[in-house]
């Protein structure tokens, strides 16, 4: 992949217009001027996850996803420096599959409640539990944890990943963690048997059915329900669609909604307006206060200093590479 081209100031506007004001636009345009020549001078490139602020997210972003995609493209990338708008672990994980090359996030802080829920001892004592059965970690994980896995998934393709690792293993059982929302989904795919984990995302579990259910009657039911598999069980059944954010965008780009309301992170609706002009999107979510952690200034300022850098032991990131690694294998078969 060939470095990106300078993009055109009016144009990047042209894809915010509907959020930002003029005012606003000429306040954050001599940041985004300033990225741009740190990133040619660095031979930088951005990574910027979905839930990533359109200022971000179309403002100055070579490549834009979700987990699966920022894993797959973090490969590929011709560029010296990676910078992730996004949270630690999605930095970790670039920096895995990309050992020889400065991988950078811009606060240290961008955590994440559901990577924080489990541990490397933890996995441990669970095959103690569990022998012989495998272990399959959401990529919502810091690398300690990955190293103990045997294959990581995203919510995009955690169906596929747990089916192709119990045939693998020939077990008829899988350990999915830590996502016990998550865990329970896929257990309605798959005939596999689930033993899930008590962790869960702090923005998605806010959601509540009865939140769904009062916008279908201010709308008189005339929308489309869309929610991440991270939420509650019965959110997901109160809504028409389940999928990862990947699969969100893939769905109003097929079905093409005259309404739509997203049950996830809020900056995913924002960053698919433009796209799909032709969608009203129904504001009611949550944000992510560590994702919030990522701004242009700080974006700005790690390439200046090119800190903070994600570094990695090398034997464990040699073992937390296999798991990912691993997943991407699938993702090719």
């Amino acid at each position: 992949m060939n470095m990106p081209r300078k993009p055109d100031l009016d144009l990047l506007y042209t894809r915010m217009q509907s959020m930002l004001t003029p005012m606003e636009w000429s306040l954050i345009t001599p940041v985004i001027e300033h990225i741009q020549a740190l990133k040619a001078e660095r031979q930088a490139v951005i990574l910027a996850h979905n839930y990533m602020r359109p200022e971000i997210f179309h403002g100055v972003a070579d490549i834009t996803g979700d987990s699966l995609a920022l894993a797959q493209k973090a490969v590929e990338v011709d560029a010296e420096v990676i910078v992730v708008a996004g949270v630690h672990f999605m930095a970790e994980t670039a920096k895995l599959l990309n050992p020889t090359r400065t991988v950078l996030i811009p606060d240290m802080r961008a955590g994440c409640s559901l990577a924080e829920s489990i541990t490397p001892d933890a996995i441990r004592a669970l095959r103690q539990q569990w022998p012989g059965v495998p272990v399959c970690v959401y990529v919502n994980t810091s690398a300690a944890v990955k190293a103990e896995a045997d294959i990581c998934c995203t919510s995009g393709n955690a169906v596929r990943i747990v089916e192709a690792i119990a045939r693998e293993t020939g077990s008829d059982s899988v350990l999915f963690l830590p996502d016990r929302y998550l865990a329970a989904w896929v257990q309605t795919q798959t005939d596999v048997r689930i033993i899930p984990f008590d962790g869960s995302c702090e923005v998605h579990e806010q959601y509540r059915p009865e939140d769904i259910h009062s916008i279908r009657e201010d709308y008189n039911n005339d929308l489309v329900v869309i929610a991440h598999p991270e939420c509650p069980s019965d959110v997901i059944q109160a809504a028409d669609f389940a999928g990862s954010t990947a699969q969100m965008a893939d769905y109003l780009e097929r079905e093409k909604p005259g309404r739509v309301l997203l049950i996830t992170e809020c900056s995913m609706g924002d960053n698919l307006m433009k796209s799909h002009p032709e969608t009203d999107f129904i504001r009611s979510c949550h944000m992510c206060p560590h994702m919030k952690r990522i701004t242009l200034e700080s974006i700005a300022n790690s390439l200046q200093t090119l800190e903070p850098r994600i570094d990695i032991p090398a034997e464990l990131a040699r073992r937390a590479r296999v798991s990912v690694e691993r997943m991407l294998a699938v993702g090719r078969s």
